[in-house]
């Protein structure tokens, strides 16, 4: 590890990824399987559109901000692989964000590069972005407020944030553990944070209690909710999703923001996906779905979110991975594209976990990959072969449910538990190890 260079690695995955790329033009042109991700289509077509000056929802299926249909624009008269070059420079973007942030935790340099080749070489990840899908623009979008937020700018982790949450409205549930992590002792105006560091301690024995919830000191921070960072957070970030909602609003009226928010929040897809709820909705897809139906899979949801926040807000990274692994595996429709929402934040949290990858490391990753292949046997013989197979489609979410479930509780128990920020000396409370 040592002969390799930061900077060689990250070359060698550009070249990698560009390679990928190109391989994809030729076994689209020549193969009856396509590389490119047919949502790449979806986004090419409306950033066609969008150049001839219509509306990009002109196009069936296009149901994004106008903001990734502009920036796929050069499809149209640069190259149709500009938007893969993009996703994939975002990509790169994401290792060497993950690589700032163990950083400036004092985490040791040969950890660093084994946390940012989890995410550069790892076969799920960098397929993404090379097949043409926007998620790395979220993934380095969310990093970068993280890295914001680490050094005291507030402000700009809010115009990030808001804009975010325009372009993709899942980052919404961050919201309460940023507002929880805005602790007034370690945002002082003038100052910049204290940063709590790695330490070669944290690799070895669990530090979490279990009265989590004091570790997020809940009551002192409900008591001191509206300080001057959380206010401004709010404010501003709320501005920067109104501005950009109601621009777009203004031009492409209520069909933007059917397809574009609220769609999302009711969508329910009657074709075969990881969620366990898919089954009930195909059953009774020509029916629809009562409120109290639709709330009670919210329920579930809602009530994980809000424990996971209330235990682990102060350990900023740790609260957003935990947060996503669950919002995703309770969610009512889950694509493979949803994974790498949380796998760009598996290697920041990775240096404060005691986890060994030989044997509960790597029982956790093939029990993980098991039960995605066990569904994706059943998906094969219902999409592909036509067989009859939904009731044994469903048991295989369930234990994909349930696999997502065991590795979350075992991430969880192996984890050091290490809020991010430092008080002040003088602030009214310290932390218990000072």
């Amino acid at each position: 590890m040592k002969s390799l260079k930061p900077h060689s690695i990250f070359l060698i995955s550009a070249i990698f990824r560009v390679g990928l790329i190109l391989y994809g033009e030729w076994q689209d042109t020549h193969m009856e399987v396509r590389y490119t991700d047919v949502d790449y289509l979806v986004f090419s077509d409306a950033a066609s559109l969008m150049a001839s000056g219509h509306s990009p929802y002109k196009r069936t299926t296009y149901r994004y901000s106008p903001l990734l249909a502009f920036l796929l624009i050069p499809n149209s008269f640069i190259s149709r692989s500009w938007g893969k070059f993009l996703f994939s420079a975002s990509d790169l973007l994401v290792g060497l964000f993950i690589r700032i942030i163990l950083k400036q935790r004092k985490v040791p340099e040969d950890l660093c590069m084994y946390s940012v080749l989890i995410w550069l070489f790892n076969p799920f990840t960098f397929t993404i972005g090379t097949r043409g899908n926007c998620e790395p623009i979220v993934c380095a979008m969310i990093l970068w407020i993280v890295i914001c937020l680490m050094n005291g700018n507030v402000v700009q982790a809010a115009c990030w944030y808001g804009l975010i949450v325009h372009f993709r409205i899942y980052p919404i549930i961050y919201a309460l553990p940023i507002v929880l992590f805005l602790d007034p002792s370690c945002l002082q105006p003038g100052l910049k944070p204290l940063l709590c560091e790695w330490t070669s301690d944290q690799g070895k024995t669990p530090q979490i209690k279990l009265e989590v919830t004091d570790q997020c000191d809940v009551w002192t921070a409900f008591k001191s909710l509206f300080t001057r960072s959380r206010i401004l957070f709010g404010l501003v970030s709320g501005t920067v999703f109104l501005f950009c909602t109601g621009f777009f609003f203004y031009l492409y009226g209520w069909e933007f923001l059917h397809e574009a928010l609220l769609y999302h929040l009711t969508r329910t897809d009657p074709r075969h996906n990881f969620s366990i709820y898919f089954y009930h909705i195909y059953l009774n897809y020509e029916h629809e779905l009562s409120v109290l139906e639709k709330l009670i899979s919210f329920l579930p949801q809602f009530i994980v979110q809000l424990v996971l926040v209330l235990c682990f807000a102060k350990d900023l990274l740790f609260c957003f991975f935990v947060q996503t692994v669950a919002f995703v595996a309770f969610n009512k429709v889950i694509t493979a594209q949803y994974f790498v929402w949380f796998f760009c934040l598996l290697p920041v949290i990775l240096p404060w976990s005691n986890m060994k990858l030989k044997w509960q490391g790597l029982c956790c990753i093939l029990l993980w990959m098991g039960a995605q292949t066990h569904w994706l046997m059943w998906g094969y013989l219902l999409e592909f072969k036509g067989k009859n197979v939904f009731l044994q489609l469903w048991m295989a979410s369930l234990c994909f449910l349930a696999a997502n479930t065991f590795v979350l509780i075992t991430l969880i128990r192996h984890h050091n538990y290490s809020p991010v920020f430092r008080r002040h000396a003088g602030s009214k409370t310290t932390l218990k190890s000072e």
